[in-house]
């Protein structure tokens, strides 16, 4: 159809080469025929459609179609780095990516297949949300709008109307505006998102907003008028400096210095409990809810609604005392069926007559008797022969090195080497011939070398790893060669670096010029080959540890007779060898059996192979080769370069080694190279795959065959079989099948068998997979330096099935795992490091890496950079895939690779993953032939510094063995059953009481103390002079005081200007807006004298008026405030411009400043008619957003300083420092009230002061000598960050804090024990005693329930299981024991007061073990909420509410907080054993998942530990999905790690999947005044898109 509608001639230039280089593609079997027709398709589809106005291009897959068709032909042209350059890009391609694999044909078509089947299911996954600075690496032209690259603009017609439902709602609109908004900073997260939203004010102001009802215009005209569009109702930046979404200052500038309590909407108090907070989201802020976030939530639901992996009845129970592990068997798992294998003998070992005794002796008879004949050929970088090692030159160079060794390295009679020592071998891969004199010098003197890797920098990847190899082997001298050792990393003194982790080393060079010929009757002594090690090979474990293998003189022998008996190698032959000659195959071949068979070697070193591909076969051709070594890469790399040579020859090869043909994919690659070489002459019989380890050495190999003989069979082998270890042929489902090659016989002279690779060496059956063992003289003697290990992989002796053994000679485990073919072919099917075992099946890494190739990776990702590995995360193995992503990939492009990397795994080997990371090109670790290192890349994503530039996490895909969710048992029981059952089972009812008020004998004092007002008249009459109040300032300055007839006389003052006031009538509410001090509390006291009802509000933040005044201004309406008193400076910003801005001025109520008021007395004091008539309103946000306002009784105000008294033993001779906030709750009762009612001195430290003099606080403590001090979290908080490291400094500055006795922070929340316990260590050396530091609770309903007193015991810590809490249990364990919660007791229950911990469903009292929320009965109690509408049943649930059953006559007040009452074994002030109570959290913030009660703080630490980027996290849920927001404190690329190990982290540790995880700028998660975190505006803030977030990661 394309052919015929479309002029191709007509095309423009750049489309007309993009056809030409897809033709290229699929010449050259880089693309398949069906891949080749879709891409071409898609180029030519936008200029069919303009011609012929057809529907939409079809969809090719379930993901977003990504740009709209008509920026498709653009987006390919930018995608790949421009088309102009694309020529040089295709031969860096094909050179150089290191690939062990070549893509098979038959695994694209399954994959192909695969995916097909899951586009019809359409899945839409949400995209990542990401910040344009987050990922630099993109180069610019992905920036651009996707139109603006393509040719005209009419092509922007495409979409039409039916252009939404196209695409995802942000495919094009998000890029275009991504690309536009090219400011690091991400002009506010609106900006970025086309979600049009102005700065807030409380009446939305909405001129530059589209009316929500309106429907967005049509994107029918052309795209650029479409994105000036979205630019028009983007917000506009306000010109003084970049606003953040809540028009606080932008993320750069925020901090955490003026914490702000910003209720989320404008919500009192006055709904129910019960009602859920949804309904109230419909516009939170103003914004629809539809907004972005949203919309990718609700496409997240959408995919995990698709069931998962296994049935519901495999889901295991999660017992209350220990999580059960592991799903039941599947009954249809294929299970072995044949008989018991018999171990496999290959053929005897044939002696051949004129074999050596040893293999020196063969150099050394070559070196006498065929001195001329080539050893050695080696090649320079252009692939030309550099110099050529005669057989004479190696003998004579490797005794002058022996002699050298043995006799000229120290001074004249010490000897630094003897016999049998250790010696490293250092030297580069471009020069074998050095590495040959010093392997066979090390042999001629006797001492063992261990070649290893040249270190490249200090950091190279598993570099400490090979300096614990160094240790375990004891060597401590190096051999290298010079242009060796002077590219070593060096200090700035020239020595050469210290690498991590090594031993001390010497470092010798052994070039010709340094070495001594020796004596003329220096002999080098060359004994038979014996037991003794000839030379140490490395090998890296799964893990990454780096081990020796050991290979006796014998076995080094055994094996070359062994290798050159089943390659029927002849002297004289020429070897052409491509592998590392230091290890494996490259030295077995390359170095060892080639020298006993006088062979002359050509090696070709991979930077040869990585400037020409083609360099091997040409060697071949040029020196007639008969036998070539070789991995699958090179073959791969020859067939990508074999056009550019045509003349060439393989006929003389008589053996194709392939080292890798145990590697599963190596069947295509040899199949494909055959296919292009035969033709140069290739025989099919030459090739021999083959397999090998470090520990068994070569386990079997191909022999050369026939000419014109059949070629061995393959199998096809059922990827389900393989995965639960059987041998099953398949037949019907051709897309996971695995087609593996043999990799011929087990070697001359050896035995092997197949046993079990995990557990007892059983014996395996015929049809079933094991590791494959070997007995041979021909292997690795031991792991050198490590008997442990040796064992058990050296020594092992098979046992059959009733565990008999089944003779007495020992194994070598492999580490290969296979099976024995028809004619005792061994096939391979992978290796134990490579094996994934995901519940209980097993996965090879390989064929994972083979399945992510398949889907079309050209553009996404290099080839042979792909990581595979699995990770322990809640009690199974889960597979992450790590690839490099190409810098030209889009970000749409890599994200539709990883979602169909996805089905295709999924679809094939039945296995979900559980992370794909993408990390930008050349940053993963790399072994030093240039492959992935794998365990370094699992370490460095298990510590979080992988720096991944793109992330999908699948844990809801993949998580199956979740525990099943509770299901809440209905109440059906009656009251009085509970409570006999309770007594029966000896459990007490939960509840605690602090000791008794007393009566007060004076009547006097009763007047005097009934209320405040009369108790400071009084105080003014009888002590004039007494300070009740001094204010410090920053520098500890008293820059105020206050006696008692100052302030009497103050308060005076204000209360005759409140009465002056016409419209200010007796009982009307007035708000002070003042900054912490002593006018605050004249205020106050004013009020009080005039008869009116103070409201206390803190002053807005002169620098964040925005985000502070509409707090103040709402509840000054709430409070219906007949008047403001304030201060001067107040009053103007009130009055400001600015303030404008953010609320109407017009309409403040009177405003009075108290500066500079006449000296005047009121006519009268008033004198409330009764104590039950309210004093003042306590306004507060809570932390879920509730503004409520409560109201407080004189007689509560009487009651609760009187019970304060007791408490903290207050009179006036005593001192108290407060450093609190004095606007709600116990602050304000401290800091205005108490001193007046007992006549103690209150030193006031307001906690701005801190910030710009951290130790004030603690100062004025030790100068004033204070016993008592109150604080707040904050200023702990402070004061441990600020202070920590300086404790020195103070102790010479004289500061002690042996004074204190208590020093108890104010809260409404659980004990922060991690805060107290490290303030208390910090300050230890400072004299602050551990016992002084305790904790404050209070409430809305009653502002403080308990107060560590100075009477009492002191507070308790005990362990909770955090399982049993999530059950709203509480089972007490050990410390240190798992899963345990550390909670402190909140206090001395005050004198007065009642708990009792009640079930909040049911109303009935609880049992001593259960968590419920606490009601509390005492005098001080509030009398209600100040509410607009008048909520009485509200009123009544709170604050009057009766026990179902017990005792229903008591009138309880609720105080919204979870807990529990455990008696301990102290003893309080009466002689009764003391009822601790303990706060949990609060009923309001709890989560309940999965039927369980979570508390967010719990979840939040464990999320603060996961990685030391994080700062501050907070969490909630939206729809049943827990949202993690984590602020990052390191720099912005760390931000993608920190999404696998949240969600490892909670997972893990709460057994909780997140749904999403969102990265943001510190200071972005809103914490109010007291210091506590306000998670539900932050929801608000999210799902309203305002928060402008580094990273948002949906898991999927």
């Amino acid at each position: 159809m394309a052919e015929r509608s479309v002029e191709v001639s007509a095309l423009p230039a750049e489309v007309r080469e993009q056809l030409a280089e897809l033709d290229l593609e699929l010449s050259e079997g880089d693309i398949t025929q069906k891949g080749y027709e879709k891409k071409r398709a898609k180029l030519l589809t936008p200029y069919i459609i303009q011609t012929q106005h057809l529907a939409p291009p079809p969809q090719y897959d379930g993901q977003d179609p990504g740009p709209s068709s008509a920026a498709a032909a653009s987006n390919a042209s930018s995608s790949s780095s421009s088309s102009r350059h694309r020529r040089t890009h295709r031969q860096h391609r094909s050179s150089g990516t290191r690939d062990e694999r070549y893509r098979s044909d038959i695994h694209t078509e399954a994959v192909q297949a695969a995916l097909a089947k899951h586009k019809e299911e359409k899945m839409a996954l949400p995209m990542p949300t990401k910040r344009r600075s987050t990922y630099v690496q993109s180069p610019i032209d992905n920036c651009t709008p996707p139109d603006s690259s393509s040719s005209s603009d009419d092509e922007g017609g495409v979409s039409g109307g039916s252009g939404e439902q196209q695409q995802s709602p942000d495919s094009w609109m998000n890029s275009s505006i991504h690309g536009s908004s090219t400011s690091s900073s991400s002009a506010s997260s609106t900006m970025s998102h086309g979600e049009s939203r102005p700065p807030q004010a409380p009446q939305p102001q909405s001129q530059h907003q589209l009316p929500p009802q309106q429907p967005p215009p049509p994107h029918s005209h052309s795209q650029p008028s479409a994105l000036a569009e979205a630019f028009a109702h983007a917000r506009i930046e306000p010109p003084g400096g970049a606003l953040g979404p809540d028009g606080a200052p932008h993320a750069q500038a925020r901090s955490r210095g003026s914490r702000v309590d910003l209720p989320s909407n404008v919500v009192v108090r006055g709904m129910s409990r019960g009602q859920s907070r949804s309904s109230m989201m419909e516009t939170a802020d103003g914004v629809p809810v539809s907004s972005r976030v949203s919309t990718k939530i609700q496409q997240l639901l959408n995919t995990l609604k698709r069931p998962k992996r296994p049935p519901l009845s495999e889901f295991f129970m999660d017992d209350q005392e220990e999580i059960v592990e592991v799903p039941r068997p599947d009954p249809n798992t294929p299970k072995p069926e044949g008989r018991q294998i018999i171990p496999v003998k290959g053929e005897p070992l044939g002696v051949v007559s004129n074999w050596p005794p040893a293999l020196q002796a063969a150099l050394a008879r070559w070196g006498a008797t065929q001195g001329k004949s080539p050893a050695l050929t080696a090649l320079d970088i252009t692939g030309k022969p550099l110099y050529t090692l005669t057989y004479g030159k190696l003998w004579s160079r490797s005794v002058k090195l022996a002699y050298t060794l043995l006799n000229k390295l120290g001074t004249k009679n010490e000897q630094i080497l003897k016999p049998g020592d250790r010696v490293a071998l250092v030297y580069p891969n471009s020069d074998p011939g050095m590495f040959w004199v010093a392997f066979y010098g090390c042999l001629l003197a006797e001492v063992i070398p261990v070649p290893i890797e040249v270190p490249l920098s200090r950091k190279d990847a598993g570099s400490s790893q090979v300096g614990f190899l160094l240790g375990s082997c004891g060597v401590s001298l190096a051999l290298t060669c010079e242009i060796c050792l002077k590219g070593l990393p060096k200090t700035p003194t020239g020595e050469i670096l210290q690498f991590k982790g090594w031993p001390r080393l010497k470092w010798v060079i052994t070039d010709s010029k340094y070495l001594t010929k020796p004596s003329k009757d220096w002999q080098p002594h060359i004994p038979t080959a014996n037991t003794d090690t000839a030379y140490i090979e490395y090998k890296a474990s799964k893990e990454g540890t780096v081990m020796g293998v050991a290979v006796s003189k014998v076995a080094m022998l055994t094996h070359c007779q062994a290798l050159t008996q089943a390659c029927n190698y002849c002297e004289g032959e020429t070897l052409v060898n491509v592998l590392d000659f230091k290890k494996d195959m490259g030295l077995w071949h390359g170095v060892l059996t080639s020298v006993m068979n006088r062979i002359h070697t050509i090696s070709v070193p991979y930077a040869v192979m990585k400037a020409c591909p083609l360099s091997w076969v040409q060697r071949v051709h040029i020196h007639k080769a008969r036998v070539a070594l070789v991995k699958c890469r090179d073959l791969h790399w020859a067939m990508m370069a074999h056009r550019e040579q045509r003349d060439i020859t393989l006929a003389s090869l008589r053996m194709l080694i392939v080292a890798d043909g145990a590697n599963p994919w190596s069947v295509s690659s040899c199949d494909a190279f055959l296919n292009v070489f035969q033709a140069h002459g290739l025989k099919p019989e030459v090739i021999c795959p083959c397999a090998t380890s470090p520990e068994a050495m070569t386990v079997a190999i191909r022999r050369p065959g026939v000419p014109g003989a059949p070629l061995p069979a393959r199998a096809i082998l059922s990827m389900t079989g393989l995965s639960h270890g059987v041998i099953r042929v398949n037949t019907e489902d051709k897309n996971s099948a695995l087609t593996v090659q043999d990799v011929g016989h087990v070697m001359p002279g050896a035995l092997m068998c197949i046993v079990k690779p995990d557990g007892p060496p059983m014996l395996c059956k015929t049809d079933e997979i094991g590791e494959i063992v070997v007995n041979s003289r021909a292997g690795g003697n031991m792991y050198y330096g490590l008997s442990g290990v040796t064992k058990n992989t050296f020594e092992v002796i098979p046992v059959n099935a009733s565990g008999a053994p089944i003779g007495e000679i020992p194994f070598v485990r492999s580490g290969l795992l296979g099976f024995v073919g028809p004619g005792s072919l061994i096939f391979v099917v992978g290796k134990n490091e490579g094996l994934l075992t995901v519940s209980g099946r097993r996965h090879n890494a390989d064929d994972l890496v083979a399945t992510a190739l398949a889907v079309e990776p050209v553009k996404t990702v290099y080839r042979g950079r792909i990581a595979v590995f699995s990770v322990t995360v809640f009690y199974d193995e889960r597979i992450v895939i790590v690839a490099e992503q190409r810098p030209d990939a889009s970000e749409e492009d890599s994200f539709q690779w990883m979602s169909r990397v996805l089905q295709a795994i999924d679809s094939i080997h039945q296995v979900g993953l559980y992370c794909l990371a993408l990390v930008p090109a050349n940053t993963l670790p790399k072994t030093p032939l240039g492959g992935i290192h794998i365990s370094e890349t699992k370490q460095l994503f298990l510590e979080g510094s992988l720096h991944p530039c793109n992330i999908l996490m699948c844990p809801h895909t993949c998580v199956t063995n979740m525990p099943k969710p509770r299901q809440k048992q209905p109440v059906g029981v009656g009251p009085a059953s509970i409570m006999v059952g309770n007594l029966v089972a000896g459990k007490r009812i939960a509840q605690a009481a602090g000791r008794d008020l007393g009566m007060i004998e004076d009547q006097d004092l009763v007047r005097k103390h009934q209320f405040l007002t009369e108790a400071l008249q009084w105080r003014a009459q009888t002590d004039p002079d007494h300070v009740l109040y001094v204010l410090l300032n920053a520098k500890g300055v008293a820059v105020c005081t206050a006696t008692c007839v100052q302030l009497h006389k103050r308060a005076e003052k204000i209360a005759a200007a409140l009465m002056e006031r016409s419209g200010i009538n007796t009982g009307e509410n007035v708000v002070l807006l003042y900054p912490p001090g002593i006018d605050l509390i004249a205020a106050f006291y004013g009020c009080l004298y005039a008869g009116c009802i103070p409201v206390t509000v803190r002053p807005p933040h002169p620098q964040n008026l925005s985000a502070t005044l509409p707090t103040v201004r709402m509840i000054i309406d709430v409070s219906k405030a007949a008047c403001i008193l304030t201060t001067q400076v107040l009053m103007k910003i009130l009055r400001s411009k600015e303030a404008a801005v953010s609320v109407n001025i017009k309409t403040w109520p009177i405003i009075i400043d108290t500066d500079d008021l006449p000296r005047k007395r009121p006519p009268t004091i008033y004198k409330p008619p009764s104590a039950e008539m309210i004093a003042y309103l306590d306004f507060s946000v809570s932390t879920t957003g509730m503004l409520t306002g409560v109201k407080i009784s004189h007689a509560a105000v009487s009651a609760l300083c009187r019970s304060i008294k007791l408490q903290c033993e207050l009179y006036s001779s005593r001192q108290i420092a407060i450093c609190l906030d004095p606007y709600c709750g116990l602050g304000f009762v401290l800091w205005c009230l108490a001193s007046v009612y007992s006549g103690h001195q209150s030193i006031l430290i307001p906690p701005l002061e801190l910030e710009s003099s951290l130790s004030l606080w603690l100062s004025t403590l030790s100068q004033y000598r204070i016993r008592d001090t109150f604080c707040s979290y904050s200023v702990m908080e402070l004061c441990t960050k600020g202070l920590g490291g300086q404790t020195e400094i103070l102790k010479t500055r004289g500061l002690n804090l042996s004074c204190v006795r208590s020093c108890v922070v104010v809260a409404e929340e659980r004990p922060r024990l991690a805060l107290t316990q490290s303030f208390s260590k910090l300050f230890k050396d400072l004299g602050l005693s551990s016992r002084a530091v305790s904790t404050a609770f209070g409430s809305r309903v009653n502002l403080a329930i308990c107060l560590q007193g100075t009477t009492g015991p002191d507070p308790s810590t005990v362990y909770v299981d955090m399982k049993s809490l999530r059950h709203d249990r509480v089972r007490l364990v050990e410390r240190g024991a798992p899963q345990s919660l550390p909670l402190m007791e909140s206090g001395t229950i005050l004198p007065g007061v009642r708990v009792i911990i009640v079930n909040p469903e049911t109303r009935g009292p609880l049992g001593d073990s259960h968590l419920g929320e606490i009601w509390v009965n005492s005098p001080h109690t509030a009398t209600g909420y100040y509410t607009i509408y008048g909520e009485e049943s509200l009123q009544a649930d709170h604050f009057n509410t009766k026990l179902s059953f017990g005792d229903p006559q008591t009138f309880w007040a609720r105080t919204g907080y979870l807990g529990f009452v455990k008696r301990t074994e102290l003893t309080d002030s009466s002689g009764d054993r003391h009822d601790a109570l303990f706060v949990v959290g609060s009923l309001d913030e709890t989560l309940e998942l999965r039927g369980l009660r979570y508390h967010p703080i719990d979840i939040e630490t464990s999320v603060c530990r996961a990685h030391r980027g994080i700062g501050e996290s907070a969490v909630f849920t939206w729809t049943n999905l827990l949202v993690v927001v984590s602020e990052l404190c390191g720099s912005e690329q760390d931000a993608l790690d920190l999404v696998p190990l949240i969600t490892n982290v909670v997972l893990e540790e709460h057994h909780l999947i997140v749904g999403v995880v969102v990265i943001v700028d510190p200071g972005v998660i809103p914490i109010n005044s007291r210091g506590e975190k306000q998670r539900m505006h932050l929801r608000d803030s999210f799902l309203a898109d305002q928060l402008d977030p580094i990273y948002v990661a949906y898991n999927m």
